[in-house]
């Protein structure tokens, strides 16, 4: 039983740190991620529910996805401070376009091959 909650939990929180991760993309390589990545992530968080709410009562479904959604804004919140604490702003901003090209060049590696 613990396994299969901590299998929920762990699909919460995959799904909602992937569909999370969207905001932090311009707009352009958002809509990409968004259009690729997130729908799919949106399908996953869906059936994580889904598999929570089949194996186990209904309050311990809703707790599940409250702590998962919570663990992943503390996550999202202390990786932030970490990266401006560590980096330069304009180290960031680098990092985060070398991160977004690379993202579109990967979506159009595979649409086209």
């Amino acid at each position: 039983m613990i396994v299969k909650y901590l299998t929920f939990l762990t699909g919460v929180i995959w799904s909602y740190s992937i569909i999370k991760t969207q905001s932090v993309f311009s707009k352009k390589a958002g809509l990409i991620f968004k259009v690729f990545i997130s729908k799919v992530s949106w399908l996953t968080l869906i059936a994580a529910c889904y598999f929570g709410y089949k194996n186990f009562s209904i309050q311990n479904t809703i707790i599940g996805i409250v702590v998962g959604i919570i663990l992943v804004h503390l996550g999202f919140y202390f990786l932030k401070k970490l990266l401006t604490s560590k980096f330069s702003e304009k180290q960031l901003q680098l990092s985060k376009s070398f991160f977004e090209y690379t993202l579109i060049v990967w979506v159009i590696y595979y649409i086209f091959f």
